[in-house]
């Protein structure tokens, strides 16, 4: 088996946990970890036994795969820069800005014939993992992720930091186009919104009612589906997983139908090293990306347009 070489671009509070995975994996060689801040770079290197360079033109060469986990307002020139040279990236959510860069990224990726992955991370959670075979229809979803306050990723407003994980998850699992979007939110710590609500309204009927929150006393990341005969709650943070599904037969109650209730405690997993696993083995071999830039650019576009109905209630 060919050894891959890696690079991670951005080893901040984010980044340096996607070198820990590539220098932990079999197969692949961690040849550098490039930030801004030298004595960062120096530090994370010295620990994982590789090489620290503090911009991309000190790269060595040739490079298979790279992580790039630089604030969002850099990914786009920090991907086109590794896709210009051949290399298949994996870029942390938000993939991007906006959708031009989007699909500047995108087509870029497919003229170099190399792989674009986005950083949903969600999608790896075993939690979700262990019961996604039984989500087929869902017509009402429910999603909370809510958080305390940290000083951490305030440069950016609640939906593009924490609730487009959730908006990803929902396309991912309702096979139809969004509808029309209502939503509101409010700056409550910072100059962003903290905390926002929004309702997706789905051409198939589906309805979605997602709330992100960064001013939260409690920590919760959580998910509920109804579907015809069935109701999931997946805690995508403890692990907990509930299924109640409508059978034939008598109920023990007079009047009531049949349910069969099932509880489940999941192994939530290391998402990140599930997810840098799986683009290393799309990476051998010859693709597809498990969450390619067609889908990072689909929760982009829908934050956006959260985002955008946001401004438009907010007082003047």
């Amino acid at each position: 088996m060919k050894t891959l070489r890696a690079a991670v671009v951005g080893v901040g509070y984010f980044g340096v946990f996607h070198a820990e995975k590539y220098a932990a994996l079999p197969g692949v060689e961690l040849v550098a970890v490039v930030d801004a801040d030298p004595q960062r770079a120096a530090a994370v290197a010295s620990r994982l036994g590789t090489r620290a360079c503090t911009s991309l033109a000190d790269l060595p060469g040739p490079i298979d795969l790279a992580s790039v986990a630089v604030p969002t307002a850099h990914h786009a020139a920090a991907a086109a820069a590794l896709i210009e040279r051949g290399v298949h990236v994996l870029v942390e959510k938000p993939m991007v800005r906006t959708l031009e860069e989007a699909d500047a990224l995108i087509a870029a990726a497919r003229a170099r014939g190399v792989l674009l992955q986005v950083g949903h991370l969600e999608r790896f959670n075993g939690a979700l993992a262990a019961v996604r075979d039984r989500i087929v229809a869902p017509m009402f979803i429910e999603s909370h992720r809510l958080a305390p306050f940290k000083p951490r990723s305030t440069d950016v407003d609640i939906v593009m930091d924490v609730m487009i994980h959730d908006l990803d998850l929902i396309l991912d699992l309702v096979p139809s186009v969004v509808r029309e979007v209502r939503a509101n939110g409010i700056p409550v710590l910072t100059d962003h919104v903290d905390i926002a609500h929004a309702r997706l309204e789905f051409e198939n009927g589906c309805v979605a009612n997602v709330t992100a929150s960064r001013v939260s006393i409690k920590s919760m990341r959580k998910t509920r589906l109804f579907e015809r005969d069935c109701y999931l709650s997946i805690d995508l943070q403890s692990g907990e997983v509930t299924i109640a599904a409508r059978r034939a037969g008598a109920s023990a109650i007079p009047g009531m139908p049949a349910i069969d209730l099932q509880e489940l405690r999941v192994d939530t997993g290391d998402a990140l090293m599930a997810e840098v696993r799986a683009f290393v083995d799309a990476v051998r071999a010859g693709g597809p990306a498990p969450v390619g830039g067609d889908d990072g650019r689909r929760a982009l576009a829908l934050a956006l347009e959260i985002r955008r109905r946001i401004a438009e209630g907010a007082p003047p």
